[in-house]
């Protein structure tokens, strides 16, 4: 019995130590595995955008390297927030369609991320994202963000503190330790993730009319986020679920045909 009480009790300490190191791990490493900085980056010059220039925008202790044109007369500028992984270039096929139907586009990467030189935290990526949308009010055309998976938390930031025209969420969190704790529930997240995004709890003053598009395939940020989202936005225009869409299906899938509506009716009521 002895022998017994002594076994468990072993293996009760190895399941703490275990368990202490895990989280330990997490917590040093949680930048590291929470990011998805690296990838290539498509030269301007390949992009198809014949007008847009380059553009460096200061930021903090460095500057956020992007892509901007401006508007035709009439249309609004978009400020895209790009999503995790890689860079903002490789998603030109976004910006040549926006050119294409008389948008302007403001598109960069975060301070840390393949064009921007520098760290990543929640607090470079807010404080580029109030930055960038500042470097675009400066040009004077009325302007509407769009933000894209990880870039729905700081274009949701950007939103209650500025005034746009227009809120577009794709793929949003609910907040980004929701999506921690739905994937590690049984580590206590809330309290060791450092860059935790409260998108819910900025929503409370956002000002602007709000899109949310989402798919029931997402296997990275589950569909419930952006309808938990959506669901607290003081002034919601349009919900779209798509069936079947992964993450990344959303511009496949046609998002552009319902964003663009959405963008329209904003620019009317504004």
């Amino acid at each position: 019995m002895k022998l017994l009480r002594r076994i468990l009790l072993a293996l009760g300490l190895l399941l703490v130590v275990a368990y202490g190191g895990a989280l330990a791990y997490m917590y040093v490493n949680q930048r590291a595995l929470q990011y998805d900085a690296e990838g290539p980056i498509t030269p301007l010059a390949d992009s198809g955008l014949t007008a847009a220039q380059a553009v460096a925008i200061a930021s903090g202790d460095g500057v956020i390297n992007g892509w901007y044109q401006a508007p035709q007369p009439g249309k609004p500028l978009i400020v895209f927030y790009k999503g995790n992984s890689g860079s903002f270039s490789k998603e030109h096929e976004r910006y040549v369609q926006f050119v294409a139907d008389g948008y302007g586009f403001l598109a960069f990467d975060y301070r840390g991320f393949p064009m921007s030189p520098g760290s990543i935290s929640q607090e470079h990526i807010l404080e580029d994202a109030i930055n960038a949308f500042d470097w675009a009010a400066e040009k004077g055309a009325p302007i509407v963000i769009w933000g894209r998976s990880l870039g729905s938390g700081p274009a949701t930031y950007v939103a209650s503190q500025r005034e746009a025209r227009a809120l577009l969420l794709e793929t949003p969190f609910l907040s980004a330790v929701t999506v921690a704790a739905e994937r590690y529930p049984f580590l206590p997240v809330g309290l060791v993730m450092q860059d935790q995004f409260p998108s819910n709890v900025w929503m409370a003053d956002v000002s602007e009319p709000v899109m949310v598009a989402h798919g029931t395939a997402d296997k990275t940020i589950d569909v419930s986020n952006g309808e938990r989202l959506y669901g607290l936005a003081p002034h919601p225009d349009n919900l779209w679920i798509e069936p079947g869409a992964g993450h990344s299906d959303m511009w496949a899938r046609g998002i552009w045909a319902r964003a663009e509506p959405f963008f329209e009716r904003a620019m009317t009521a504004s």
